[in-house]
């Protein structure tokens, strides 16, 4: 298994209305794409103005084939769209972690 860890560092202020938005009208498609949520996640200490999601996939293979999936759904492209006019996201940081043999997942 291979877990997607994404920070997402939002325009002060504008927290609340990437989560709305993200809730009401992206996190539907990307289920449909992508399955496995592991957490999705708001800093209460340390860095303010952060979301912090963990997606998982059985391999890097997996992996882009559900992210091309979910790139070409035009509900996603819309959801996009929507996001970015908002402006919302400030800085995004993506990382790709590697479970080790004694990790629970």
């Amino acid at each position: 298994m291979i877990v997607d860890l994404r920070t997402y560092t939002m325009v002060p202020g504008r927290l609340k209305a990437f989560l709305e938005l993200y809730e009401a009208e992206g996190l539907p498609v990307q289920k449909r794409h992508q399955p496995n949520l592991i957490g999705y996640f708001v800093t209460e200490i340390g860095t303010q103005n952060q979301v912090v999601h963990l997606w998982g996939y059985e391999s890097l293979a997996d992996r882009e084939k559900r992210r091309a999936a979910l790139d070409a759904d035009p509900e996603w492209i819309a959801y996009r769209k929507k996001s970015a006019a908002q402006g919302n996201v400030q800085h995004q940081e993506n990382k790709i972690l590697r479970s080790v043999s004694f990790s629970p997942l």
